[in-house]
């Protein structure tokens, strides 16, 4: 298998489902032409026409409602929101539109769409670039949530949300597109040519929705993460030896709540590690999936490593971004309460 960055193995999704199913389209400001900020779609329009693959206006409000409407009339739409933080405009058609068609009528019509957006900081985007708003999707019922951490789960998740006849929000950590970065900005960067999970084949494959995998077994603690943070829990682990269990969640709705279990009843332990801030993040939700299937299992207090409860900072990202040293700290938190 062809080793591929995770922008390519996006790409290589809607590649094999643009010529498998006449169904299916992609729009978005630039995916056409230009190829996206981050050329995920790169060579699209050129291979597919500007029929199949096309720029919209800046309304992000106008791109998830066409959406909703293709979907209901028999596409498959995959609509590309430039940056996560730009999603807000396009809430309204997402959460009173998309998420609620088929209970509406009855099932007569469903909203089969997929909506990309690159999220989370480490490349200096400052506040309107970097923000991590999983937790806003994951609250609404009707919506699917999903965000890889490799390039071999983006391309067969994202082939599933194509394929899944409800809408599903597909977050990408935008600090993974081209490597499996593990919190250490001062270190060069590692391509993914140099990880197992870079290999990604070339045809159809997919990773079903709502389940989680363990990344790395152990004994001692259970850590839930998911994007970025699954590569640097992976780090802290190391970094502290402590025999951490890392779960890589895929997707956040529907959660594999059995393999959380599986994992917190045998280790007793639990760290929940999100970039996105605190308050009223998805590590709360998971924290509350712990104590309420796992409390007489636990032998410390549930931790959580996020963000701050601040707009991202620019001159100051590192200090917000929940890196492998405040991580390592939680581990050893629990390891000795």
């Amino acid at each position: 298998m062809p080793p591929m960055p995770m922008n390519v193995a996006l790409r290589s999704a809607m590649d094999v489902m643009l010529e498998r199913n006449d169904a299916v389209v992609v729009f978005g400001e630039d995916v056409g032409y230009f190829g996206g900020v981050f050329r995920c779609t790169e060579g699209l329009q050129a291979k597919y026409g500007r029929h199949r693959v096309f720029d919209t206006p800046i309304a992000e409000g106008g791109i998830v409602g066409a959406a909703v409407g293709m979907g209901a009339y028999g596409l498959r739409p995959i609509a590309e929101i430039q940056f996560g933080d730009y999603v807000y405009p396009g809430l309204d058609q997402l959460i009173s539109e998309a998420a609620r068609l088929r209970y509406r009528s009855s099932a007569e019509f469903t909203a089969p769409i997929t909506v990309r957006m690159p999220v989370g900081g480490g490349i200096h985007g400052g506040q309107t670039h970097s923000q991590s708003p999983e937790s806003l999707f994951t609250h609404v019922c009707g919506l699917k949530t999903v965000m890889p951490s490799n390039p071999y789960d983006a391309k067969g998740l994202l082939i599933a949300a194509i394929e899944d006849d409800d809408p599903v929000i597909f977050l990408e950590p935008k600090r993974l597109y081209n490597g499996p970065f593990d919190g250490h900005h001062e270190r060069p960067v590692v391509p993914w040519s140099a990880h197992s999970l870079g290999e990604v084949p070339d045809d159809y494959y997919h990773v079903p929705l709502g389940q989680a995998v363990v990344r790395r077994p152990g004994e001692d603690v259970t850590v839930l993460a998911y994007g970025t943070m699954v590569h640097v829990a992976e780090a802290a682990a190391a970094e502290t030896g402590i025999d951490a269990e890392i779960i890589d969640l895929r997707t956040l709705l529907p959660l594999d709540a059995d393999a959380i279990e599986e994992s917190v009843r045998k280790t007793g332990r639990c760290v929940i590690v999100h970039e996105a801030t605190r308050t009223s993040g998805f590590g709360a939700e998971l924290s509350a999936t712990v104590q309420e299937r796992c409390f007489y299992h636990l032998e410390a207090p549930i931790e959580r490593v996020t963000g701050w409860d601040t707009p991202y900072p620019h001159a100051q990202e590192w200090d917000y971004f929940p890196g492998p040293a405040r991580v390592g700290a939680a581990l050893k938190r629990v390891m000795t309460t």
